[in-house]
């Protein structure tokens, strides 16, 4: 099978790659083995949000130059200050033509909710999820926190701890509906996608919008856990008409709605684009000649070798398994492509749960270009992105998402200018 590019990963980073080429008429595949990152996502995408000396990041692209001092292996560095504006301005635009629609600006971080109530800084927040545009207040001082009869992955308590804490007064409603009565039967069923899909059903909308209008009393805010949207994309709005009020959402614990339905998006409008999406499928080996990739097969289709001018790998990091550890050392499965990380076990990971951990730093070794490099040298048609580089602690400096979505559009740049 021949393809102008072959994405091997099909997360955030490989879907944003493939609409960027497929936009400038490329032939492009995407294999992707399964669920990706963003399933799990919190409704938001982080740019920076510390230095890795600890630091509070509030504008990213201001901290620049003091992240190239303290980490110059960086991706933000390799790209330079310049290209990562440059790309941090493309990224609204090119999520809200997929129909993932979102708020806030790279040159200041705004604050989002986590699941246990707490405020964080963030680059974007998908629509529809309550923020904070300051640090030290929110805009509202009274709200409604509403929640499902048996829905235990939204901790109500915690966010009322959170939003008191900021000065709202915050009110409690715990509703029942008889169309949610076959999810209680079993615990495990009583969880946001499946919730989602009873609320995708307009006359259980319809229920809901009735139980907010009859009980948010005076509050300028209703908030909801983030189970609306997987298949009604208006619901939102609905409820805000119905309930006379602003109706927003609330992380909960994964799975996440806001997450699938990015990722649907995402793949749907790639896929309108012309761009191939092969899911439940896994790259297994490549053949390499004269440090360029050949050819690669997969575990679906055997003997029947992938062929393209551009190969991006994107396959993410340990989570998705792009990145594999063992007792004595760290690879990567699908090239062999050099990894940097220290040969001395101790010196992976500090004992302290919530220290800073050698090992989220380690990566795919690259060149300025972000070509793979294997045996010390670039293959010059394999690109990499996203989590499965080195050089970025994407848990302590809050840079996971900017990263996949940033080095994405760069190698897409970087391969639309040689064609």
């Amino acid at each position: 099978m021949k393809f102008d590019t072959l994405i091997i990963g099909g997360g955030l980073s490989g879907l944003v790659c493939g609409i960027r080429l497929a936009k400038q008429g490329q032939r492009c595949a995407i294999v992707s083995s399964g669920q990706s990152a963003l399933h799990f996502s919190s409704g938001s995408f982080d740019l920076l949000n510390a230095l890795p000396d600890g630091r509070v990041v509030e504008n990213p692209l201001e901290a620049w130059e003091e992240l190239a001092q303290q980490a110059p292996q960086h991706p933000y560095v390799k790209l330079g200050r310049a290209m990562m504006e440059e790309l941090a301005a493309e990224v609204p635009g090119l999520l809200g033509a997929a129909g993932v629609l979102v708020q806030g600006t790279a040159d200041k971080n705004h604050r989002r909710f986590t699941p246990l109530g707490e405020l964080k800084p963030t680059w974007l927040t998908l629509e529809g999820y309550a923020v904070s545009r300051e640090a030290d207040r929110l805009p509202w001082k009274k709200a409604a926190l509403f929640n499902i009869a048996g829905f235990l992955d939204f901790y109500t308590g915690f966010i009322v701890g959170g939003l008191e804490k900021w000065g709202v007064e915050c009110t409690t409603r715990l509703f029942n509906m008889g169309a949610l009565e076959h999810l209680r039967k079993n615990p495990s069923e009583m969880r946001s996608a499946n919730i989602a899909r009873v609320f995708a059903v307009q006359e259980n909308l319809e229920e809901l919008g009735r139980v907010l209008q009859r009980n948010a009393g005076d509050a300028e805010v209703i908030l909801l856990p983030a189970v609306l949207g997987l298949e009604r994309t208006h619901a939102l709005a609905y409820l805000r008409e119905v309930a006379g009020k602003e109706v927003l959402v609330l992380p909960t614990l994964p799975p996440s709605v806001p997450g699938l339905n990015a990722q649907l998006q995402l793949r749907k409008y790639f896929q309108e684009l012309g761009g191939t999406y092969m899911l439940g499928d896994s790259i297994l080996r490549a053949e390499i000649e004269d440090a360029r990739v050949m050819r690669v097969y997969s575990y679906n289709h055997g003997n029947i070798s992938f062929v393209a001018d551009h190969v991006i790998l994107a396959t993410g990091s340990y989570f998705s398994q792009g990145l594999v550890a063992t007792s004595d050392r760290i690879y990567e499965p699908v090239f062999g492509l050099d990894i940097d990380y220290p040969v001395d076990r101790e010196n992976w990971l500090d004992l302290r749960f919530f220290a800073r951990q050698a090992y989220q730093s380690f990566g795919v070794k690259t060149d300025e270009c972000f070509r793979g490099m294997k045996d010390g040298q670039p293959l010059s048609n394999l690109y990499v992105a996203g989590a499965v580089l080195g050089g970025f602690n994407a848990l302590k400096e809050g840079c996971g998402a900017g990263v996949s979505l940033l080095t994405a559009l760069d190698v897409a740049r970087q391969i639309i200018d040689k064609c």
